[in-house]
């Protein structure tokens, strides 16, 4: 992992642009990156900081403009080509192999041989050395398909730091990350500075910026607006920079007007690790989730949804109880859960996004035609009635969901909730990976459908979405909620107080 000399211009692009049919994705942006420096990307979805990454990278050719790595210009026809100049990627979608070990996926492309044959055991020990040098604490003998998705993401840094790296590219790194995971990186990330590594950031997570950033440009609509010193701004002027107006309010003021229970938890246990829980949420009142990752806060909602099996305890839906929570059931009885994974379990990337919204509620009344035959002009008419409400273009709707920006697929997701019946809104990490002005439009949102009289509940690891939008907070830590507050009492310290165990806060 060498790198030219701390200080020095490791890259600069000047006036490049990245024309397709009919969109101009980048437009003479010019940028520069120093060798022992974080030079974070910041911007709405869509606003061109993948192409850009892309272009540096080797994925995409610009269209015109001129990059120069350390003084000499260049040009890349492939990322094989950018990676033999030391510029290395880790993009938000993985290209591991899931039937390979971690090992084999480290070393894949540049296997160590012996008479011809691939060497496994240099290769394991490659691996091994590597994932040492960096600190990674993962089994190079598993298969990455067993993995979760945060070791996922450290095998996908790992494998972009294999030979000589000059340049490190970080796309939204830490978004399937746990907080001790975090800091491991921005720990590696420190230790690369200092070696003369330049890194590129991008995150939509505004206080990583001023935590791992010396400097950041700020792109909107393909154009660079500027870029400034991480520690000499705020975010406020960041955010303004983005969106191209004062954010006085992100967060929504939500009145609470709360009614009768629609969903209780007593002493729920499930077979995912939730112990003896026990929780309500009521029609008009936004419930709050938090805890560390991993504490269980996800897996208690996935159990009342049907999708975890319970093993203690009974659900209660409008007062009634459910015996065995099924998705399709408690789908039909007005419960809709938004997954924190989109891709892996919210969207099915082929179909357009119309069909995605309408997707859970193809059995409803409203969809259906002559004879009770299911009406495709129904469905359309039905999903462009609601886009506007989570300021979906129209023109979005016939194309495959894949194709859309990350900040609209979710978009997407909270629109399916909007087609049908539904009194239970669960938006389990409702906006990762969205931009600022994204999640101001989803809080909206929320506060509409609150308002509306709908019960909602946020599962956030964003303990800011959590304290601004809820009107009553539980805390969960080891499968157990710990703490129940409300009012006055909804405080960073308080929830804070509660995540960790008396011994381990002391520690």
């Amino acid at each position: 992992m060498q790198a030219s000399a701390d200080g020095a211009l490791a890259l600069e692009l000047h006036a490049v642009s990245k024309k397709y049919p009919g969109v101009l994705a980048l437009d003479r942006v010019d940028f520069d990156l120093r060798a022992g420096e974080v030079h974070a990307l910041f911007g709405e979805n869509g606003a061109g900081k993948s192409t850009l990454i892309s272009v540096i990278s080797g994925v995409i050719h610009p269209s015109s403009g001129r990059i120069e790595l350390g003084g000499s210009e260049v040009s890349f026809d492939s990322v094989r080509d950018a990676r033999d100049l030391g510029i290395s990627a880790v993009f938000q979608e993985f290209s591991l192999v899931p039937l390979m070990t971690v090992a084999q996926n480290l070393v894949l492309g540049d296997e160590p041989g012996r008479a011809g044959f691939i060497d496994h055991r240099a290769a394991r020990l490659r691996a091994l050395e590597l994932l040492d040098e960096i600190g990674f604490k993962l089994d190079p003998d598993r298969r990455v398909g067993e993995l979760g998705r945060s070791e996922r993401q450290m095998v996908e840094i790992a494998k972009a730091l294999r030979g000589q790296v000059r340049i490190l590219i970080l796309d939204e790194p830490t978004a399937s990350l746990t907080e001790r995971e975090t800091e491991q990186l921005f720990t590696l990330v420190d230790k690369l500075k200092r070696q003369g590594v330049a890194i590129i950031y991008i995150t939509h997570r505004v206080a990583e910026l001023q935590r791992i950033a010396d400097r950041v440009t700020v792109l909107r609509d393909g154009r660079k607006i500027g870029t400034v010193s991480a520690r000499d701004t705020t975010i406020d002027r960041l955010v303004e920079m983005m969106v191209g107006r004062p954010v006085n309010e992100v967060y929504p003021k939500i009145e609470s007007r709360a009614g009768e229970p629609v969903l209780e938890l007593q002493g729920i246990s499930s077979m995912a690790g939730v112990h003896d829980a026990w929780f309500n949420v009521r029609a008009g009142e936004v419930v709050g989730v938090a805890g560390l990752v991993g504490c269980g806060k996800s897996e208690l909602m996935r159990a009342a949804y049907g999708l975890d099996r319970i093993s203690a305890g009974i659900v209660r839906w409008c007062g009634a109880p459910v015996s065995r929570p099924k998705v399709r059931d408690m789908l039909r009885r007005g419960f809709y859960y938004l997954p924190p994974d989109r891709r892996e379990e919210g969207l099915i990337p082929v179909l357009p996004s119309g069909d995605n919204m309408a997707l859970g509620q193809l059995h409803n009344i409203q969809f259906r035609g002559w004879l009770g035959s299911f009406d495709p002009r129904k469905r359309r008419d039905v999903v462009r009635t609601q886009a506007p409400r989570i300021q979906l273009a129209e023109r979005n709707l016939g194309k495959p969901v894949a194709l859309l920006s990350g900040g609209n697929q979710q978009k997407v997701l909270f629109g399916r909730g909007l087609v049908g019946a539904t009194k239970l809104f669960v938006f389990d990490e409702p906006t990762v990976g969205v931009d600022v002005g994204t999640r101001a439009a989803l809080y909206q949102v929320i506060k509409e459908l609150c308002e509306a009289g709908a019960a909602v509940v946020v599962v956030s690891s964003d303990l800011p979405e959590v304290l601004h939008l809820s009107h009553r907070v539980y805390v969960m830590r080891q499968g157990r909620i710990v703490a129940e507050l409300q009012g006055g009492d909804i405080s960073e310290a308080n929830v804070l107080a509660h995540f960790f165990e008396p011994d381990e806060k002391a520690a």
